[in-house]
């Protein structure tokens, strides 16, 4: 058997003998997470801090906007000595608003290590629920459908997104 007719084997008989045993389903964590009470009660949290944090850092911006205008309006009448403080406080004051806005909305901030500490045990109940009804019925894979991998094609019999809210009570 020379080269070509391995490649022909290869390409018609292995895949379709592979393919042919495969059972594929897939869920859409976004509904997962839409009708699941704990993901609801994690994400009101999230968006409470948020919220507070945001009306922190509009004081802070509100605090520096005031007294950079009063500067502006001043800074032809003032001494030099007093507009250099002024200037000084005016970047201590930038200076603050930055290293807040780091602090909780940063790469490394108090949301994401928040947005972590809430929806990992979430997200653990839901990767459970899936491998459970996954092993049960022998599917090969469950794809998420919602996220960066996307189905051009698939037919609902196979959607166990129903089935995971079902497994999970709604508790």
């Amino acid at each position: 058997m020379n080269k070509f007719h391995l490649v022909i084997i290869f390409i018609l008989i292995i895949p379709a003998l592979a393919f042919s045993q495969l059972k594929i389903g897939y869920v859409d964590s976004d509904t997962i997470m839409e009708n699941l009470p704990d993901a609801q009660d994690a994400r009101q949290k999230l968006d409470a801090l948020i919220q507070e944090w945001q009306t922190e850092l509009n004081t802070l911006e509100s605090e520096w906007k005031s007294k950079y205008d009063d500067y502006e309006k001043r800074k032809l009448i003032m001494t030099d000595q007093t507009r250099a403080e002024l200037e000084q406080e005016l970047i201590k004051l930038e200076q603050q608003t930055a290293e807040f806005r780091e602090k909780k909305f940063g790469t490394n901030g108090e949301l994401f290590q928040k947005q972590d500490e809430l929806m990992k045990p979430v997200q653990n109940r839901i990767f459970k629920a899936i491998e459970e009804i996954a092993l049960e019925e022998d599917f090969d894979y469950v794809f998420d459908r919602s996220g960066d991998i996307m189905l051009l094609f698939a037919k609902e019999e196979h959607d166990l997104t129903a089935r995971v809210l079902e497994k999970l009570k709604l508790e």
